[in-house]
């Protein structure tokens, strides 16, 4: 297969998630998008619905067929609810298809655990364990050239990649997690909600899903593996009103040896070292929602406090590119072998 011919399929479609796909494997030089699948709209004129894509896609949108799926693509990109994944995935995989799963159906190893934070069943124990957890910084290299690659969630991407590297090094104490997160209400999805409402989350800030978020299980499961032993954390997610980004405010004490900002910076420089998605900011600079917006960056600062022995870290992503989207397409370039930021490297739009 030439890199110029590697057709995909989108499932979920009409979700910001799918749109935001749409958009970025339009400039992707080695994929074409050839089915675009929606299980509410389909027959329905795709620019009919998002009329920005008019220049991009003029087809309408197909059902959820998996037979014509498989004679129409390579890869299928599933941005599907919880629940839809598991049911669709096995066939594809059985019919060759490669699977970027942007849905939770397979990010967690422990069924009890999925079932307890998901409300579903979870999919069968054989399927969990050939999808890899496709966290490309930290890792990617499990996910090169697998057919099967669970994409993480938002806001666990952002607070693991803040966090993995200083649990590694037992620079904090992994026990002490505060992860203090905030979400644009594009997070929430595209369907019709009251906490999505203008009315609701226009001038009002508000913590929701405490102590009971399903990213919870994830971000511990991930930070587990960085500890070499369990790990808890406190998480705590809130709706801002804006569209996109995502900032984690994490906290964390410091055992034995306090290391300065730019001990910090050092460590995460040498850790991400040719990762060209996490950009480090300098001692005393601190990132902001707007400088990611629209990209695929991870921007991280810091600010140790001598006074407490607790270090801040500040973690921001875009939650439909770097949470989402781009983050699938990363794993595809890692997966299919090709560079990893292919069809990635673009700026933040600013303001």
């Amino acid at each position: 297969m030439s890199h110029s011919t590697l057709r995909a399929a989108i499932v979920g479609s009409t979700g910001y998630g799918g749109v935001e796909l749409i958009r970025l494997l339009h400039a992707h030089p080695n994929v074409t998008v050839t089915s675009v699948i929606s299980s509410s709209s389909a027959g329905a004129p795709i620019a009919e619905g998002f009329p920005h894509l008019t220049e991009i896609r003029t087809d309408t949108l197909d059902g959820v067929d998996p037979e014509l799926i498989r004679s129409k693509a390579d890869v299928v990109f599933l941005a599907t609810p919880h629940g839809v994944s598991m049911k669709l995935a096995p066939e594809f995989l059985a019919a060759g298809l490669k699977i970027i799963d942007l849905s939770g159906d397979f990010r967690l190893k422990d069924g009890e655990a999925y079932r307890k934070w998901y409300k579903h069943e979870p999919a069968e124990a054989a399927q969990v364990e050939q999808a890899v957890y496709g966290l490309c910084e930290v890792f990617g290299k499990e996910a090169a050239g697998r057919p099967f690659i669970s994409n993480p969630g938002c806001y666990a991407t952002a607070a693991i990649l803040g966090l993995f590297p200083a649990v590694e090094a037992g620079w904090i104490d992994s026990d002490s997690l505060i992860i203090d997160a905030k979400s644009g209400v594009s997070g929430a999805g595209r369907g019709l909600s009251l906490s999505a409402h203008f009315s609701e989350i226009n001038e009002n800030f508000k913590a929701y899903k405490l102590n009971k978020h399903q990213h919870t299980p994830e971000i511990e499961q991930a930070l587990a593996r960085a500890a070499g032993r369990p790990v808890t954390v406190t998480f705590t997610p809130h709706l801002v009103p804006m569209t996109r980004g995502i900032m984690c405010t994490m906290y964390a004490a410091q055992p034995g040896k306090r290391r300065s900002d730019a001990e910090f910076v050092e460590l995460y420089r040498k850790f991400y070292e040719g990762r060209s998605f996490v950009r480090v900011r300098h001692a005393g600079q601190w990132p902001a929602t707007k400088e990611v917006w629209g990209s695929n960056y991870c921007d991280i600062g810091f600010s140790n406090d001598e006074r407490t022995g607790r270090v801040t870290i500040i973690s921001v992503i875009d939650n439909l590119v770097k949470g989402a989207a781009g983050q699938a397409i990363q794993n595809l370039n890692l997966s299919m072998g090709w560079e990893e930021t292919l069809g990635l490297q673009f700026t933040p739009a600013y303001p």
